[in-house]
């Protein structure tokens, strides 16, 4: 394998870097994963779930895309929800808990039955670079493996380094050694690097709590699933997670402890996410609280190991250990061991183009939280990314590039290099713009033809997601079609409240009332006899109901969508020369200049480049 050329090394073995070798493997070119340790693939570093508010959304994209993160983590769930049920369908949000052991063991066993895949343990210290071509990697072992193009996935260990209370240790996780060299040399080439944080809570012993002192949370009643596969079932059993509060005393006592935090002493400089705070942050942001919510997570089926999320920490153990044995439950807590937070060191992502790859290296990619993200959903849909492309390229063939009304993924990324990030970067619904559009019901329909082309996609499940389409689009247009005399729909509105009907009208327009749902309408003979009839499953259901309520939403965003896309066509030349536009903003040249936007729309979305500055390039460009 050392003298081989490989198409695409990987180097790192987390969520983004499992991605991006399964991605390229998949697409039929060699492709060598290199990671400091095989045991630690896919590791869950932090909280043992997947999915949540838009990561959920991501997770369905990924899997539609022929990724394997939403088939794993139906494999080793122990707990499914589907968050934000009472809002809109473009708020609901798959999550899973899931087992950390199994996780972990599953994407391995997922990977070593990859064609094409090879694998190799060892700390890459270096990179091979020639006239400005990446051209492979070095080992700490002196080693050189050559490629044609090279994805990093970091993660924390680039000079990573680990804090608990006043002391510090080397590292890139809990137990792992940091990854050193590679940093140095990307800055000897032209990179700009940057320094992040996030951390941890505790991990604590499930025998030593008192769960009746805490609130039950269960899974859903009639669980889902994340993959749209038929290779996994959604589960039959589940496992329950608990929540409890902190008080006024775990305050005090926190605080205690808060000259001795890295966080609050200045020893971290760097930032952390501003949406997963440590307790420090929270009891010192949001001081008129007198509790917060802390969420017991069990690590697995078997394990008694729990995740204290809500309790992330870099106090002195001592400090920690002593406030949460004053947390409602927690009397008799034991730790397995203690919160802690790391520095780490990322690029900002202003430096790579939509394909990830970075605008200095040709054929260098970067992907996860080395791009300045936090989270595993955000790294894992970086990975398949970066590793769809790096094969493109290999193969000589146009990049794949998601646009954001396509994707939340096309939203992750159009963010991250048109607007970079100085805080760990994480993805809400709140950020993109066409979120009825991007929806976790409708991940398959969007993407499953777009992975298909490039051979991620098998055309078995191409199909299913066809005849999903055209049972859901023929259902729509049953309700379109068949009307509803008042004496066989008024009984059914008056149980929720709304106004009856004075003559026979469209079911669809019954239909689309915001308090009339499918079960309600199911009542109506017509309806059940065709859902009988033609063996309508859950998701064509589901689909149709959508479709029909937020029809005006729907079509609304799709006319938006479409304005802006006209923009997102007129094309901006990789070399264009900035400067001989006089009419164009000092700034609006700077930022223009610096982040080289590939069109008009993505122009439009450069902090700084201001509606007048697009005119002038408007202009320009029709000439």
């Amino acid at each position: 394998m050392f003298d081989k050329v490989y198409d695409v090394i990987v180097v790192g073995a987390g969520h983004a870097g499992s991605e991006a070798a399964a991605a390229a493997a998949n697409m039929g070119s060699s492709t060598l994963l290199i990671t400091m340790n095989l045991q630690n693939i896919a590791q869950m570093s932090c909280n043992p779930a997947m999915g949540g508010i838009a990561k959920g959304q991501i997770v369905r994209e990924i899997d539609a895309m022929g990724g394997y993160s939403g088939i794993v983590t139906d494999r080793t769930a122990i707990q499914f929800k589907m968050l934000n049920k009472s809002k809109g369908p473009a708020m609901w949000s798959p999550r899973a808990q899931s087992d950390r052991m199994r996780f972990a063991e599953e994407w391995r066993l997922l990977l070593e039955q990859t064609p094409n895949l090879d694998f190799y343990q060892e700390m890459v210290s270096g990179l091979l670079i020639e006239n400005g071509k990446i051209k492979g990697v070095k080992t700490s072992l002196g080693l050189e493996i050559k490629s044609k193009t090279v994805v990093l996935t970091n993660g924390t260990f680039l000079n990573g380094l680990i804090h608990i209370g006043e002391k510090q240790l080397g590292g890139g996780r809990a137990g792992e050694k940091a990854s050193t060299g590679i940093t140095a040399d990307l800055i000897e080439v032209g990179f700009e690097a940057g320094r992040m944080k996030t951390g941890t809570p505790p991990r604590v012993d499930g025998r030593s709590l008192d769960y009746s002192k805490m609130t039950v949370q269960p899974g859903d009643e009639n669980p889902e699933k994340f993959s749209y596969s038929d290779k996994t079932k959604p589960l039959s059993e589940q496992k329950d997670c608990h929540m409890t509060y902190t008080s006024a005393e775990v305050h005090d006592l926190l605080r205690e402890g808060f000259d001795r935090s890295p966080m609050f002493n200045g020893r971290i400089k760097s930032i952390g996410p501003r949406y997963c705070p440590s307790i420090e942050d929270k009891i010192n942001r949001f001081a008129d609280k007198d509790r917060h919510q802390i969420f017991v997570e069990p690590e697995g089926w078997n394990t008694v190991e729990v995740y204290v999320n809500g309790f992330s920490t870099s106090l002195p153990e001592n400090v920690q250990f002593k406030a949460l044995r004053s947390v409602a439950g927690f009397e008799s807590v034991k730790f397995f061991r203690p919160g802690y937070a790391i520095e780490y060191d990322y690029f900002p992502p202003t430096q790579l183009r939509h394909t990830l790859e970075t605008k200095l290296i040709d054929g260098l990619y970067f992907a996860g939280q080395i791009n300045g993200t936090t989270g595993y959903e955000e790294a894992a849909s970086q990975g398949l990314m970066a590793g769809i492309n790096a094969s493109l390229k290999v193969q000589g063939k146009e990049p794949f590039i998601l646009n954001r009304d396509e994707a939340y993924i096309g939203v992750l990324i159009d963010d991250l290099i048109t607007k970079g990030t100085e805080e760990p970067y994480r993805m809400f619904t709140s950020r993109a713009e066409y979120r009825t559009l991007l929806r976790q019901d409708n991940a398959d329909l969007r993407l499953t033809p777009k992975s298909f082309d490039l051979g991620l996609a098998s055309e078995k499940r191409l199909k299913r997601m066809q005849e999903k389409e055209k049972m859901s689009n023929s259902f729509v247009e049953f309700f379109r079609e068949t009307s509803v005399k008042p004496e066989e729909i008024n009984p059914i509105l008056e149980t929720v409240n709304s106004s009856p009907m004075k003559q026979q009208d469209k079911m669809f327009k019954i239909f689309s009332r915001p308090n009339v749902t499918l079960d309600h309408m199911r009542k109506v003979k017509a309806v059940d006899e065709y859902i009988l009839e033609h063996q309508l499953d859950t998701e064509v259901l589901d689909q149709a109901e959508i479709q029909v309520k937020y029809s005006g939403y729907i079509q609304k965003e799709k006319n938006n969508a479409d304005k802006l896309n006209r923009l997102e066509e007129i094309k901006i030349p990789e070399n264009f020369e900035y400067d001989k536009l006089k009419s164009l903003s000092f700034e609006a040249k700077e930022k223009l200049k610096k982040i080289k936007p590939r069109t008009l729309s993505q122009a439009s979305r450069i902090s700084g480049v201001s509606p007048s500055d697009i005119s002038v390039l408007l202009v320009y460009m029709g000439r």
